[in-house]
């Protein structure tokens, strides 16, 4: 079995050939990706923009030049966190974990919500933690249209802004993708399950999806961006390796459902590391169709690759209520069964507990994703999809009362809650 296992070794001879085509100059997909680089500067430029676009500071003083309505908020956020106004960690675990025994922070599971769609949902949800004494979640993913929200009274900035003071990460959806008909035998959101194993990304749309994160990189700081095609995912390493700061997580309609295909994920990730061991591949969801042993096998994988520490785990605990699974779901106990063993994964709520979402008038669905402001707006639908919201953040605290319950420390706004 040994020399069996032997025969699976990547020669050096077939690491050279890769290396070779890699570097060839006659690579013409490689050179539009290194000319498109050198358009906007080389890496030390652009790295140096993004790097400049998301000091606080700068963040808040664009808010201020154009007269946007969200820098009050902000202030007030502010104010909040230096007044101490959300629970302290140590008070809540008090409240919460058999009164005050410790929890094991080495298995730390992230408290993650989707999506953050308008910024003054983030601000609805702070009042309500704030009354309640509840945690904020660590993570915060957005999927609204890019195009649209820049032009939003600086929603992109505000939410970029926010996460700073509270010490979030976040990721941002770009619009570059199968959905805006570049597939010419689909539709919309309409047609979704032909986006199932990876939304299209047809023909020279990796490159133009390097164009348009190098527009948000630059112009914004936005770092995490969704990766939803084997494409994209490799022109992301390609970037980083080349020396863009560049970060993405994986989402769950790229399809990974088996050890397998993660180890196949993952190993990309360590063939394109920098010197260093970085990667750019920080966050990956699995598909739905995973279970906690899968997740143990490719925590074996990524063990052995040595990313565990760079690679975060995002599993779904809930996910809307129509349009993208069979109800009802809901992996709360499995997650807590896996967590003792496996560290560095997120817990993504993209819906409210099965039990109470049937109960709304509007249960959460995946198609308003899709919906531009104007249409949700006129559909008389805004404040239905912020009670959406809310009650993804209620469930976030039902897992982490489970969590803290079994002696399972989690990660909230680290700024707000410290």
């Amino acid at each position: 079995m040994s020399d069996l296992r032997q025969q699976l070794a990547i020669s050096e001879d077939a690491l050279k050939e890769v290396n070779n085509l890699l570097t060839d100059p006659q690579n013409k997909q490689i050179g539009e990706l290194l000319d498109l680089i050198e358009k906007y500067g080389g890496v030390e430029e652009i790295n140096r923009q993004a790097n400049e676009s998301r000091k606080l500071e700068n963040l808040m003083a664009r808010l201020e030049n154009m007269g946007s309505p969200y820098l009050k908020d902000l202030h007030w956020l502010i104010e909040q966190r230096d007044n101490g106004a959300f629970v302290k960690m140590k008070d809540y675990l008090g409240k919460t974990a058999n009164n005050g025994v410790a929890v094991d922070e080495s298995n730390a599971v992230t408290l993650e919500i989707s999506a953050l769609q308008y910024f003054p949902w983030l601000i609805t949800q702070c009042k309500q933690a704030i009354e309640k004494q509840e945690l904020m979640p660590g993570r915060f993913i957005r999927v609204r249209n890019m195009a649209e929200q820049v032009k939003d009274n600086g929603d992109t900035i505000a939410v970029a802004a926010a996460m700073q003071i509270m010490g979030a990460s976040y990721v941002e959806t770009l619009d570059t993708k199968g959905t805006d008909g570049s597939n010419i035998h689909l539709n919309g959101p309409e047609t979704i399950t032909g986006y199932f194993g990876g939304i299209g990304e047809p023909n020279d749309y990796p490159i133009k999806w390097v164009d348009e994160y190098l527009g948000y990189y630059r112009e914004y700081g936005i770092k995490q961006v969704l990766n939803i095609n084997p494409g994209t995912i490799l022109v992301a390493y390609l970037m980083h390796k080349l020396g863009i700061d560049n970060e993405f997580k994986i989402s769950v309609f790229m399809g990974n459902d088996n050890p397998f295909a993660i180890l196949w994920t993952l190993m990309a990730a360590k063939l394109f590391s920098r010197p260093d061991g970085s990667t750019s591949l920080i966050g990956f969801n699995f598909s739905n169709s995973v279970n906690s042993e899968t997740i143990r096998r490719a925590h074996d994988f990524r063990e052995g690759l040595g990313l565990s520490k760079q690679v975060r785990f995002e599993h779904h605990i809930t996910e809307t209520y129509q349009a993208i699974v069979k109800q009802p779901y809901l992996r709360r106990d499995e997650l807590v069964e896996v967590a003792k063993e496996v560290p560095n994964i997120s817990a993504k709520h993209e819906g409210g507990d099965p039990d109470v979402e049937e109960k709304l008038e509007h249960p959460s669905n995946i198609l308003d994703y899709f919906m531009a402001k104007e249409d949700v707006v006129s559909s008389g639908l805004m404040d239905a999809l912020e009670l959406n919201y809310l009650e993804k953040h209620n469930s976030v605290n039902k897992t982490a009362d489970a969590l803290t319950k079994a002696g399972i420390a989690v990660v909230a706004a680290p700024e707000l809650h410290k």
